[in-house]
């Protein structure tokens, strides 16, 4: 697990050196704290931060073909590197180390631009391949780990996170269409980031740049056509058993200690029964609660941690937590505002106190169909063809009249919300189900709208645009696989471990079970309006019974009331009308309204109020970070 950066001059003829790459990975040196290495050739320079987990000796990176004309570096983990080494050994290749990452230069030798195609892991590698002056950059499949490329000053820039792209000078100018799509999504979809100059790599993409050309191209994508072998109920769920038995082997491979992030959920203690059959020796799982008894899980994870004899360590979320506001800032480089990232830094804190590599559950939701909002497209169809529209809209008065709750996922704040979209088309529903806010919300909050900003509908029409229309899940799970689980769930994943300088690994998104479970039928993942059924269906025999009957709870933190609670200074500091008025972007009386509403119980505003702090703290903290001529600049 590494941090990789790099620059090419885009005039041939230009020169680079080690001072101009240096600065780029001393800024993520909290990616890899074990090592450096770098690579000057003519107009490249390229370097790595290394966190080692595999060959600890041996691992050192760039990594290089037998006479070093062609050299990688790589942020990731290759989990099929030894079957690949063993094939290409017979071929001729000669290996020098041990490492996961020396199979890539062979494979490149063998197969070229396709050798990305034969990898089993999480990656964000670039290639450099000297006698053709060609540079390839790839990312994994899922988006496992991130990939940002830019351009300045007749350079192209490429990073793990857009720190790196900062550190060779990227325009600060903000893309006012990303964060249109931030306000409604609470991250940044790739390939936006919220510098114009600047682009994330989408996954399962790769980018060669040779002859002052530069191409990008997808080598993968997830299909989602049913395959009729596996209609069958049992076939489906013993291909399952298999299939996540593979997963969770094959990413025990590790030279150091590895342990679990427990929440008490169907997916983690999966994990965790799957790891009990192939590791015999100690296991050490980490929970995470909050005082407010709603929002914690620990109860389940004990459940989970004693049946499975694990080494269990827990840690209860204060409103101390708070104060962690400028370290997420600082972490996530751009605005991003999905508060269950707090205890992801505090579990992965704990973790890291004791082992470097951590498997978590990220996925399972989007894959095995887990999520509510699967449930309440079922039952808006219901709704609609039941109820007559008059009552429909009277059922809407009434609700709106609930008392506001600032509890966990409220039943009022459920009611406001399914009411309001269940009238809508089942895609506009999904998303309006999930946002934060609407369009309309949006531009009432401008200070000066932006002309010609899209509609953040766009993103879920075109990512489930490949899917059959007659199949609404299977285009609901493209959309929160392709979008939510890429630029939300593995960021926070990323960074969060990344901070604390732990490996963080997702087994149930390894691609040969991704790949079997989209092919099952719609019907056999969510069956009988029980989400998730594969998943418990398969591990039935395995799992502890609370955890098969729990409701799905996440990770959810009790914002709405820190805001009115330890947060409420910071909120009224940072979203001050006259910090909002400087920065230009929102109506300081509209951004004041949310904040009134909120603390009055009118409305909860959690969310809204929640994105808008973590926005402008952003922003704040990017202007104190640099010269004041380099503060980000409107557009639009």
């Amino acid at each position: 697990m590494c941090g990789i950066a790099g620059q090419l001059s885009l005039d041939p003829a230009g020169l680079l050196d080690e001072a101009d790459v240096r600065p780029m990975c001393d800024a993520i040196v909290h990616r890899g704290p074990d090592d450096q290495g770098f690579l000057v050739d003519g107009p490249l320079a390229m370097g790595m931060r290394r966190l080692s987990i595999i060959d600890l000796s041996g691992g050192h990176q760039p990594q290089y073909n037998e006479d070093r004309t062609i050299a990688v570096i790589q942020n990731g983990e290759i989990y099929n590197f030894r079957e690949l080494r063993e094939d290409l050994e017979k071929k001729g290749h000669t290996f020098a180390t041990n490492s996961d990452t020396e199979a890539i230069v062979h494979l490149y030798e063998e197969y070229g631009t396709a050798c990305v195609e034969k990898l089993r892991g999480m990656f964000a590698i670039a290639i450099w391949d000297a006698p053709r002056r060609r540079l390839m950059l790839a990312r994994d499949r899922l988006g496992i780990k991130p990939l940002y490329y830019g351009n300045a000053n007749g350079r192209l820039l490429f990073g793990s996170e857009l720190k790196s792209l900062l550190a060779a000078g990227l325009d600060r100018t903000i893309d006012r269409q990303a964060l249109h799509d931030y306000l409604t999504l609470t991250h940044i979809p790739a390939p936006q980031s919220i510098f114009r100059d600047a682009r994330k790599l989408p996954p399962g993409h790769r980018m060669v740049i040779e002859n002052g050309a530069t191409t990008i191209e997808r080598y993968w994508t997830l299909d989602f056509t049913p395959n009729r072998a596996l209609a069958d109920e049992r076939t489906a769920l013993e291909a399952v058993r298999e299939a996540v038995d593979d997963a969770v082997r094959s990413h025990l491979v590790s030279d150091v200690p590895l342990g679990v992030f427990l929440s008490g959920g169907v997916d983690s203690a999966t994990l965790v029964a799957c790891m009990r059959r192939f590791h015999t020796g100690d296991l050490k799982t980490f929970s995470i609660g909050f005082e407010e008894k709603s929002f914690s899980e620990l109860d389940r994870a004990r459940v989970a941690a004693r049946k499975y004899g694990t080494d269990h360590h827990e840690l209860v979320v204060t409103p101390d937590a708070a104060a962690l506001v400028p370290e997420l800032v600082a972490s996530f480089d751009e605005p991003y505002a999905d508060s269950s990232a707090i205890p992801v830094l505090c579990v992965s804190r704990l973790a890291r106190q004791h082992v470097t590599v951590a498997l978590s559950g990220e996925g399972g939701d989007e894959i095995f169909a887990g999520y509510k909002t699967y449930s309440a497209t079922v039952l808006a169809g219901w709704y609609r063809r039941m109820v007559p529209s008059p009552a429909r809209k009277l059922l809407a008065s009434m609700v709106g009249q609930l008392p506001v709750s600032h509890g966990k996922v409220s039943f009022d704040y459920m009611a406001k919300r399914f009411v309001a979209g269940a009238d809508r088309d089942p895609l506009e529903a999904h998303l309006s189900w999930k946002a934060i806010l609407d369009e309309d919300a949006k531009r009432e909050l401008y200070a000066k709208p932006p002309e010609g900003l899209e509609d953040t509908l766009r993103l879920y029409q075109a990512a489930a645009s490949d899917v059959d229309e007659a199949d609404l899940l299977a285009r609901l799970l493209a959309i929160d696989t392709r979008i939510g689980l890429e630029s939300d769930m593995l960021v926070k994943a990323d960074r969060m471990t990344m901070a604390t300088s732990l490996e963080g690994r997702v087994p149930l998104l390894d691609h040969p079970l991704v790949e079997l479970v989209a092919s099952i039928p719609s019907g056999l993942k969510m069956k009988r309006q029980t989400k998730k059924f594969l998943l418990r269906k398969a591990m039935e025999d395995r799992l502890p019974s609370e955890t098969l009957q729990a409701p799905k709870q996440g990770f959810n933190v009790p914002i709405p009331s820190w805001l009115v609670g330890p947060l409420r200074e910071r909120v009224r500091d940072t979203l001050a009308p006259d910090r909002i008025r400087a920065a230009g972007f929102f109506d300081p009386e509209a951004v004041s309204r949310l904040i009134q509403a909120h603390e009055a119980k009118e409305r909860d505003n959690s969310r809204d109020i929640w994105t808008l702090l973590m926005f402008q703290s952003w922003y704040d903290a990017l202007g104190q970070s640099s010269p004041a001529d380099a503060m980000p600049r409107l557009v639009g």
